[in-house]
């Protein structure tokens, strides 16, 4: 799985900190996401939730992630959306381990 487009911390930081407009979408359980989530994600739950629950212009700018480098569910989303036909999908592989371990707030509750 080393086709993965990716994007670091700090260059998602910028994006947050710019107020970009793209998808950031943690995928994960629900228990989990509203546990602590980086601030301005959405959720997403493979098996449990549609494909349609997915950005619907399939341009648009999407981070996926999840807990970190060796998490497989933003490793598998991300060939799921490449596969449906996304052209501008990045994987933040730190996920959650980290955006904490350099200080950054997380987000709780739901979405």
């Amino acid at each position: 799985m080393s086709d993965i487009k990716t994007i670091d911390r700090e260059e998602l930081k910028a994006k947050l900190d710019r107020g970009d407009d793209f998808s950031l979408i943690m995928i994960h359980t629900r228990i989990a996401f509203e546990t602590a989530h980086i601030p301005g994600s959405s959720h997403f739950q493979p098996h449990e939730q549609p494909l349609s629950d997915l950005p619907r212009d399939k341009d648009r700018d999407v981070v996926v992630y999840c807990t970190d480098v060796a998490c497989v569910a933003s490793q598998m989303a991300y060939h799921t959306m490449v596969a449906e036909g996304y052209t501008n999908v990045r994987r933040y592989g730190g996920g959650l381990s980290d955006w904490g371990e350099a200080g950054y707030e997380f987000a709780t509750g739901g979405e």
